[in-house]
Formats: C-alpha cells, structure tokens, sequence
C-alpha cells in the first residue's frame, strides 16, 4: 500500500546516500560507520544492490565520510526521508572510564539521475578528489564521471526539495550535525530506545534498528509526507 505513495518526481529513482560524521573524532567516525552498515543492511533485505562510491576511513575506527549508490524501483523515494542528523547515545567502547556518550552524524539522500534531465552545471565544479582511493578499479576517467554523476544528483535534489517546499528543512540539518538538528534518537544506554522525532514512532528493539529494520520509520515519514502534500494541495 505504501508503494503507491511513492509518486514524486524522482521517488523511483535509484539513490545515493552520503554519511558525514560530525564532530567528537573517533566516537563520531564510528557512529558514522554503524549508520552505513544500518542503510546498506537494509537495502540488502530489501533486494537493492549497493554500491560503494567513496569512503574517507577514520584514524582509529569507523569512517569520516562515506558515500553509497543504492539501485533498485523506489530507492529514493524509501529512503530521502532518512535525511538530516542522527543522535547516538551510549557508554563508549572506546572511553575506559566507561563514561556515557553522545555522537552525532548526518545522512544525505540524493536521486540517481540521467543525462535526459537538463541540469546547469559548470564542469570545473566536479573534482574527482569526491571519489576516493579504496575504489582502485576505476580509471581516472571513470573516477570523474561518477563525480560528475553524483554532483548532478546533489544539484537535482535541491531542485526537487524547492519544489516540496522542503528546502530550508534540508539546509538546518545539514547547518550543523550536533544539538538541535536531528531528525532521530538512537538512545542505547541508560535505556534503549530509537526515536523519530518528526513523525514520533519509536521502538526499544535498538539491535534490529542498527541491523537495518527501518520500514516503520520510513513507513511513517512516507505516509506523513504524503499527508502533507495533499493538505497543502487542498488549501
């Protein structure tokens, strides 16, 4: 049932999706790379292919920045809702006082586009610094295809935020990844708890979360934005 609200512009589009740690070194790095294992178990479940594009490693753990193609029928409309920052809470792993703490890192969801989309572009803002050594196989030229690629899919998708009206929601959360800006609760110690803080669902299964059961919390910021739309349409 919830397929059939898939029916934005790009909603069946394949996705990229791009994990930004914020700051607080290697307790953010690590959250960071939880979160890319949490999306790229989920699309696995789900029958989508994943595809890394670019990853930047942290010095001790975890990943600085990471970025992931998503390919399959409604990859970005399942999943542009999962934009925004993500708050864990935990007793570190890597604190040997043992001492409870909060990271933070930011997702970004961008639409898998064509060459039959018109989009202005100036070609020196492509670097292929974007994509990085651990994808050896690609040729250079390859390298600053796929940048360019990505760049347009970024560009697309403020286009289409613009269009929802949603744009100033995308650009506060990615003003600051820390206090303020999430859009989620990851709460695993003193309780477990993850939290949506825009549609309010939540579940005290953190485990299953972590491992990629996220269709209740798309589910219902799917079912909300549509309800939004119509709202707006209706006015």
């Amino acid at each position: 049932e919830l397929e059939a609200l898939l029916s934005g512009e790009a909603d069946g589009n394949d996705a990229y999706l791009e994990v930004n740690s914020g700051a607080g070194g290697t307790e953010s790095n690590d959250w960071a790379g939880m979160l890319l294992r949490m999306y790229s178990r989920w699309a696995r479940a789900h029958g989508y292919e994943v595809e890394l594009e670019a990853e930047e490693g942290g010095e001790q753990a975890g990943i600085k920045s990471a970025t992931i193609q998503i390919k399959g029928p409604n990859a970005y409309g399942w999943l542009k809702s999962e934009s925004g920052v993500h708050r864990l809470v935990r007793i570190s792993p890597y604190d040997a006082a043992a001492k409870r703490h909060t990271s933070f890192a930011s997702i970004g969801v961008s639409p898998v586009v064509d060459d039959a989309i018109e989009i202005d572009i100036n070609p020196s803002d492509v670097r292929t610094k974007t994509v990085v050594a651990c994808q050896a196989g690609r040729s250079q030229h390859q390298n600053r295809e796929q940048a360019w690629k990505m760049h347009r899919a970024r560009l697309y998708e403020l286009e289409l935020q613009k269009r929802e009206a949603a744009a100033q929601a995308l650009a506060d959360a990615k003003t600051d990844i820390g206090w303020g800006h999430q859009i989620r609760s990851y709460v695993l110690q003193p309780y477990q708890m993850v939290k949506d803080l825009r549609t309010n669902v939540e579940t005290s299964d953190t485990q299953g979360v972590l491992d990629g059961d996220l269709d209740a919390f798309m589910g219902a910021a799917l079912a909300a934005r549509v309800g939004e739309t119509r709202g707006s349409t209706t006015e």
